[in-house]
C-alpha cells in the first residue's frame, strides 16, 4: 500500500482548464510583459506606471489609499516607491494632520514622465482591447472588479 495520496492527472487537467485564478494570472503576466516592453524606453515598468498614475491627483495621497487602489499591502507599496523616490519621480511628505503618516506626491519630473508614458499606455491599451470581442472590455472590467 502506498503512502502517496491519490492525485489523478485528471485533476491537473481540471485545474488547467477551469481555474479562474490561473487564467487571470496568465493574462495578467502576458499583459504586464507587453506593457513592460512598451514602457521600457522610459525606464518604467507597468507597475511603476500604475503607481505614478495613482498619484496623479489634485491633493497628496496617503499610503493607505494608494495601496488600496493598487490592491497591494502597504509594505509592498513602500518597497515599490523606493526606486521612484530615488529617481526623483515621487516625493514623500509628512502628513501635518497625522505626523506619523506620509503623503505621496508626484514631482515635476514624475509628472513629465507620465505625460510621455500616457501615449504609450493608450496605444498598448487600445491594442489589448482590440483582442477582445466588441463590447467585452467593459464586461471584463466589471467581471474583474466583482472578483477584487
Amino acid at each position: 500500500m502506498s503512502n502517496r495520496a491519490e492525485l489523478p492527472f485528471s485533476l491537473t487537467i481540471e485545474v488547467r482548464d477551469t481555474c479562474l485564478c490561473l487564467f487571470v494570472q496568465r493574462a495578467a503576466r502576458a499583459m504586464a510583459r507587453r506593457f513592460d516592453e512598451a514602457l521600457r524606453p522610459l525606464g518604467l515598468t507597468n507597475g511603476q506606471f500604475s503607481l505614478l498614475m495613482s498619484l496623479n491627483r489634485p491633493e497628496p495621497a496617503g499610503i493607505k489609499s494608494v495601496a488600496a487602489l493598487l490592491g497591494m499591502d502597504r509594505t509592498t507599496l513602500t518597497a515599490n516607491l523606493k526606486p521612484l523616490e530615488r529617481r526623483g519621480l515621487v516625493k514623500g511628505l509628512v502628513d501635518e494632520a497625522d505626523r506619523r503618516s506620509r503623503l505621496l506626491v508626484l514631482t515635476p519630473s514624475g509628472r513629465s514622465l507620465l505625460v510621455r508614458a500616457v501615449p504609450i499606455w493608450r496605444r498598448e491599451h487600445a491594442a489589448m482591447e482590440r483582442k477582445l470581442p466588441e463590447g467585452r472590455a467593459d464586461a471584463l472590467r466589471a467581471d474583474l472588479a466583482a472578483l477584487s
